[in-house]
Parts: C-alpha cells; structure tokens; sequence
C-alpha cells in the first residue's frame, strides 16, 4: 500500500548550515521531528489519525463558495479564506494563494486519513489566474500534487518555496524557485518575497525526513507588507519579531489549530495564544487565523481554535476585529495600514459573498 508513495527523488545537496546538516534541516532553536511521533513509522501515524481521533467532528460542515473577481488594482486588497491553511490574497493586480491543498484528504493513501470537513471556499473553476503560490512546506495537507499539477497547466505562477521542494516539484512537470531562509525572489519593482524562519519539519514519504526546508514568507508591498507564517511551531517565538524587521506588516496569515483539546501546544504547531504574540511582534494590521476547521489533524475540537483565539485576544487587549477567523469563502477588505494600525479602530466592512 505504501508502494506509491515510498520512492524518493533526490533532494537538496548544499552547503552545511546553522539549519543544515549535509543531509537533514532541523530547526536551530530546539526541538525537532514531529514533536513526540519520531518513533512511528509512517502507516503507524496514519491509522492514528483514523482511529485514535475522539471523533466529536462533524461529517461535514456547511460551506457557500464564493466567486472571487478576477483582479483587484493598487493597494485594495481583498482575501478569501479557501480552508485550512489556503488563502487567495488580491492586490495590486496579483491573484496570490498560500498553501493551495484543494484535497478530501490529509493523507498520500486513498481511503486512509483525515477527511475534509470543509470544502474549498472557492470551487477551483471559480478561481481566477494565479500569479503567485506561496508553498511553506511538504507536508499532504499544504502540498497537494494534484492541484499545484492542474494549476501549473491552466496558469504557469510562479511558485515559490523552501529549499529541495523545486526538486520534488520538477519531478512533477512543475517549475518553481527554491531559496534558503534569508533568501528573496523579485517579483516586479517594489514587491519582493522574502523567506522567513519557521519552526516546523518536513516529510512526505517514509525516508525523506527533514530532507527539504520548512519557510514562512513575507512579500513587501506598497501600503504595507504581507506575512504568512506556513506552518510553525512556538519554538524561541522570535521567528515573527526576526520577520517584523522587513517593514511594516499590513496584514499576517497565522496557524492557530492542531493544538491538544486541553489548549496545549504541540511542538510543531502554534495555539491562538502564541498567534496573537506572533501578531503583536509583527506590529501587524491586522491578521487572519488559518490552520484549523478543515481537517481533524490532532484531538482538539473543531471550534476550539477560535473560541481560544478570542480569549486570547481579550487578554492581550487587542481588538477581535483586527485578528479574525472566516468561514471558508468569506472574503475580507483589508483596510489600509494606517487606519489598521490603533487597537481601537474597525475594519473596512467585508464584500458581499460572489458579488463582482
């Protein structure tokens, strides 16, 4: 069963690091692996996620797509939440998508591992042409195959992401550019992405372990930059603040699910506490909290995530309107910087959902 997936293509060779060994990245501020599941192969991890789960999901939950315009010009900036870790970000005429996993399943098996629960905010035949993929890592529920495939054909973006997922990725048919931490791929004047650290892992077969490079991103922009954590643990939590120093952030994507139900963190993945420490080191604007609802990764109630975020919020006295969750195909105008930028002040109001 594990035939299909277990044959590994040659990944990255360079240069020693403090992040790379010759053979393995690991995260230079502490703990590595998966936090605690090292030691299991990789069928044992996905029966787990079957049967190990206290099943208090939904089958399903209710989903209206929207129907995103095809561009949004100048320093507009409109976002969707498509589920999990998949955002469409539009703004200066570029269609940006984080993580696209359009995917029924977290999982390289079929019939095996966590279900959607949540379908696409947007039906991948409504999404307009996209120009630029921000792809944080290689784990099933934020690199999906299937889609980057169908996506490469129709619109050929330019996907960018940490270093050896460009060979995984050529393997495939499709082009992308791989940069290092601290490395920047020019988009056109005046908008950059930068690649920030992440505290997270890497795998996608059974002996391919750390064996690419887990990122985050910040793309400058006029108005104010963009943020996208990927997928992080808490780790020394100086990964945002490092991240702030690129200019001022106009508007952050962070993880806030695949906690433990008693509101634990796990090693790999921040909580909504740490969500809003990482906010309040950005100095961002505003930020949406992505990474939860969407598939059942660990044993935390679906809306645990949002009811933590919200206490967290209060706690830090920031105001909920400036740190958000969405239903999957809701959209968001993102307002100006300045306006973002006292605890008190409101968001622009949100478009009507598929209205041009």
């Amino acid at each position: 069963m594990l035939a299909a997936f277990c044959a590994r293509p040659t990944f990255y060779h360079g240069p020693r690091s403090g992040h790379f060994d010759g053979r393995h990245f690991f995260n230079p501020d502490g703990e590595q692996g998966t936090g605690g599941d090292e030691n299991k192969s990789l069928t044992q991890l996905l029966e787990g996620k079957v049967i190990e789960r206290h099943r208090s999901w939904p089958a399903s939950v209710p989903v209206t797509p929207s129907v995103p315009p095809r561009r949004i010009e100048g320093q507009a900036m409109l976002v969707t939440w498509i589920g999990h870790s998949s955002v469409l970000i539009q703004t200066q005429g570029l269609n940006i998508l984080t993580d696209p996993v359009w995917a029924d399943r977290d999982s390289p098996v079929k019939g095996i591992g966590p279900l959607r629960v949540r379908a696409p905010g947007v039906r991948y035949a409504d999404l307009p042409p996209i120009d630029l993929v921000l792809l944080s890592h290689d784990h099933y529920d934020h690199m999906d195959e299937h889609l980057l495939r169908h996506l490469w054909a129709r619109d050929h973006p330019r996907i960018v992401t940490g270093l050896g997922n460009d060979i995984r990725l050529a393997s495939w048919g499709i082009a992308s550019q791989a940069r290092d931490w601290g490395g920047t791929v020019h988009v056109r004047p005046g908008i950059d992405v930068l690649f920030d650290r992440a505290h997270h892992w890497s795998a996608r077969s059974t002996d391919d372990k750390n064996g690419t490079l887990w990122t985050g991103f910040t793309i400058t922009l006029p108005g104010g930059n963009l943020y996208y954590a990927g997928d992080t643990g808490p780790g020394d939590m100086r990964w945002a603040a490092q991240a702030a120093r690129h200019g001022p952030v106009r508007f952050a994507i962070l993880p806030i699910g695949a906690i433990h139900a008693d509101g634990k963190v796990t090693g790999n993945h921040i909580g909504p506490a740490d969500a809003v420490r990482a906010f309040q080191q950005l100095r961002a604007g505003t930020a949406l909290g992505v990474h939860w609802g969407t598939f059942e990764l660990t044993d935390e109630p679906i809306d645990l995530p949002p009811t933590l975020l919200k206490q967290a919020l209060a706690q830090a006295h920031v105001a909920p309107d400036r740190f958000r969750v969405m239903e999957a195909g809701e959209e968001w105008a993102i307002p100006a910087l300045a306006s973002a930028s006292s605890p008190s002040s409101s968001s622009s109001p949100q478009r009507k959902l598929g209205s041009p």
